[in-house]
């Protein structure tokens, strides 16, 4: 029975389409980033370069950059202060790793400036944790045992999530905004230059969308699943 509820119905329709967006997302991020990284900045600045020189534009010279391991585990650690730049970027002078770093010192400059946005989804952060780890529990014990006020619970607690993933979109456009026009301002990078950072920013930026779409379709299948369960 469970398996008939939940994994072998009509309702994995519902999130077929957010999963081939996913794949085809991923694909595109992979493609273009491989692309541009073989294409060298003109001023030779590497990406913990560009980013030094953002952030000290904003008067964020406290700010450490700091190289880490894997691919494209890029990310701002607001907590510690540090942006953790991939062994792909950090020394690297290509088109997309200028773009990449680039956009990791936006996120940083959106704390320094108390961007609403990143306030608003790091004060919700923790209860979104919560939510993201009761959700499927929760509601998997209340399909098995016919309990519809479980159901509600897991369907409340994955709501979570999906808002998580809501306010994530114009955090990371902005930050790809703030990245742009630093770069603009720098003189860093040629116009042709920045065209190409800027497309390796708008193809991350769709995996983000993906996510946004995977979330809100599971949201509706978790739904459907209890109307149905309910009949």
């Amino acid at each position: 029975m469970f398996f008939g509820y939940f994994w072998g119905d009509w309702t994995l329709l519902i999130v077929l389409p957010a999963l081939l967006f996913t794949m085809w997302a991923q694909t595109m991020v992979q493609s273009t980033y491989r692309k541009y990284s073989g294409i060298r900045s003109a001023n030779g600045l590497t990406g913990a370069d560009a980013a030094r020189l953002i952030l000290n534009e904003n008067g964020l010279h406290h700010i450490k950059i700091e190289q880490v391991r894997g691919h494209l585990t890029d990310h701002y650690d607001p907590r510690a202060g540090v942006i953790r730049l991939s062994e792909s970027v950090f020394g690297s002078a290509s088109v997309a790793a200028v773009g990449v770093a680039a956009h990791e010192a936006g996120h940083a400059v959106q704390y320094a400036t108390d961007y609403s946005a990143i306030r608003v989804r790091s004060a919700i952060l923790p209860v979104c944790r919560i939510g993201s780890a009761a959700a499927m529990p929760l509601f998997l014990v209340g399909l098995l045992f016919a309990g519809d006020a479980l159901m509600l619970a897991g369907i409340l607690a994955y709501s979570l999530v999906t808002l998580f993933q809501l306010l994530t979109l114009p955090v990371e456009f902005d930050a790809s905004r703030r990245a742009t026009r630093a770069l603009e301002r720098s003189g860093m990078m040629s116009e042709q230059e920045i065209d190409g950072s800027r497309r390796v920013l708008r193809a991350a930026a769709m995996t983000y969308v993906a996510a946004l779409a995977t979330s809100l379709l599971t949201l509706l299948r978790l739904m459907v699943l209890a109307s149905d369960r309910r009949r």
